[in-house]
């Protein structure tokens, strides 16, 4: 092996192809005495024009950076060895370039000198000032973010968790702690069934749970929950969370209204049948009594013949059995009051009440048309909150009727099916409604009742909104008004 070694020839060279900039300065005057080729491309001077420059001739005029420290630092590296500065040197072309600059003396055979190495940092800056803004920004974001960041392992602990959410759960440390341990039941077990349904790549879970705050209050959060890896730094499951307990709790009141109102609804229905059948159901009673007293008094005619006795029995088993048959569908009515949602024919529902409007059509003179579809027409409903929609409609045309002795009294009840929907239509010749606002008769202040209150049409249009319907009100040609209920169609299955 050949023993090669290093010439002075060979070193300068070696150092003058360092990347990092060199100056070398006379430990005592602080003048320089060399620079490399990288020191000279950076500054733009060449080695004889850098000799006789001094601190002040080659560094920026900010005061941080005056002579007297420039020649401190240098000083330093004389008598500690080493010594480490940003220093903001000036190019010969006046550009300003900012350095991490380390000073070390070196003991050379003519005497100490202090050797300088430095590099441009000002990209470097530049990004860390960015990092720094853009971290700053971050930490205000997350301070007073409404969301509650949480990451969890596959087992619901806590791994991180912001200040955010701090706030928002009432826990001043998560951290090693499981997030189901302050769920309730429920909603502990949707956090571990999305977390082992959320895996990398899958698109985001979202779900409600209900929450115990270190304050002992219970509240409502809307989370979604992504898989997240952070280059092994961060692994786990993000939880993005947020207060939505006043929505449910709105949710719930608007819940208990609906029932409330479906409460009235039925019992509404209940009251107008019972109306409706009263008159029907007097009169085969009172025939019936009628008979039953003609039979007494010809059984106490002994001279009397059966026939006549035959005749009025016969005649009051009939009408005992006409009210009962009026019973029988009344009763048959209320019983249904309590089914629940479910796919029925519109054309049955009306069917059923046909019965009802039928009785009070004709106590007031009211001649009512009937015009089904011929094929089925299912829809997803409760069958008696929309009976009652049909029958509330129908019994304000009739009401409407009677006010109009100089007319033929007439109503006529449709269904039909148009794109999807299907339809049941309420046309009257009454008095109609060009002379109202269509939107304001559903705001449950309108009636034409000298002593109604508007709420019919109210809890009509309430009822056709809440299962996913619209119903409309415009004037029939050539008199009159016409209601169209409009409901979404079951298709298929």
């Amino acid at each position: 092996m050949t023993d090669r070694r290093l010439g002075d020839d060979d070193l300068a060279r070696l150092v003058g192809a360092l990347r990092y900039c060199v100056l070398v300065h006379d430990a005592h005057t602080k003048d320089i005495l060399w620079a490399n080729d990288a020191a000279c491309d950076l500054l733009g001077f060449t080695v004889d024009e850098l000799r006789p420059l001094k601190a002040n001739h080659m560094s920026s005029n900010a005061r941080e950076y005056r002579r007297e420290l420039g020649v401190a630092w240098l000083q330093h590296a004389v008598e500690r060895g080493t010594s480490s500065i940003e220093w903001c040197y000036r190019a010969k072309s006046g550009v300003e370039v900012l350095t991490e600059a380390v000073a070390v003396r070196v003991d050379l055979a003519g005497g100490p000198v202090v050797m300088v190495q430095f590099r441009d940092i000002a990209a470097e800056k530049a990004v860390q000032a960015d990092l720094t803004r853009t971290s700053s920004r971050l930490e205000v974001f997350l301070r007073h973010l409404g969301e509650g960041i949480v990451v969890v392992d596959a087992d619901a602990t806590v791994l991180f968790s912001s200040q955010s959410a701090t706030r928002l759960l009432g826990e001043e440390d998560l951290v090693g702690r499981r997030f189901t341990d302050s769920c309730d039941g429920p909603s502990g077990e949707r956090l571990l069934d999305a977390l082992s349904q959320t895996t990398p790549g899958q698109p985001l879970r979202a779900a409600r749970y209900r929450w115990r705050r270190g304050d002992g209050r219970w509240r409502w959060l809307a989370g979604t929950c992504q898989y997240i890896d952070l280059e092994e730094d961060l692994r786990g499951h993000l939880l993005l969370l947020h207060d939505i307990t006043d929505r449910v709790e709105t949710e719930d009141r608007h819940w208990r209204d609906t029932q409330y109102l479906q409460h009235l609804a039925r019992y509404t229905a209940m009251g107008d049948m019972a109306m409706a059948i009263a008159h029907e159901v007097s009169q085969p009673i009172t025939a019936a009594g009628n008979f039953v007293s003609g039979v007494r008094s010809r059984l106490q005619d002994v001279d009397g013949g059966t026939a006549d006795v035959v005749f009025g029995l016969e005649h009051a088993a009939r009408q005992i059995d006409r009210a009962s048959r009026i019973l029988t569908a009344l009763r048959q009515y209320v019983v249904r009051l309590e089914q629940a949602e479910r796919v029925n024919d519109l054309n049955d529902i009306v069917a059923d009440v046909e019965y009802f409007v039928s009785l009070r059509a004709a106590q007031q003179s009211v001649h009512v048309g009937w015009d089904l579809a011929a094929d089925a027409l299912p829809v997803l409903c409760e069958s008696v909150l929309i009976g009652q929609v049909i029958t509330n409609l129908a019994f304000n045309a009739i009401e409407e009727l009677a006010r109009w002795d100089d007319r033929e009294r007439r109503l006529d009840v449709s269904t039909r099916r148009r794109d999807g929907v299907v339809q049941v239509v309420v046309a009257d010749n009454g008095g109609g409604i060009a002379h109202l606002d269509p939107a304001g008769l559903f705001d449950g202040a309108f009636t034409s009742k000298e002593n109604g209150h508007g709420i019919g049409l109210a809890l009509t249009h309430r009822i056709v909104t809440r299962h996913g319907g619209r119903i409309d009100a415009t004037s029939n040609v050539p008199q009159g008004t016409v209601f169209v209920v409009e409901l979404p169609a079951v298709t298929g299955g």
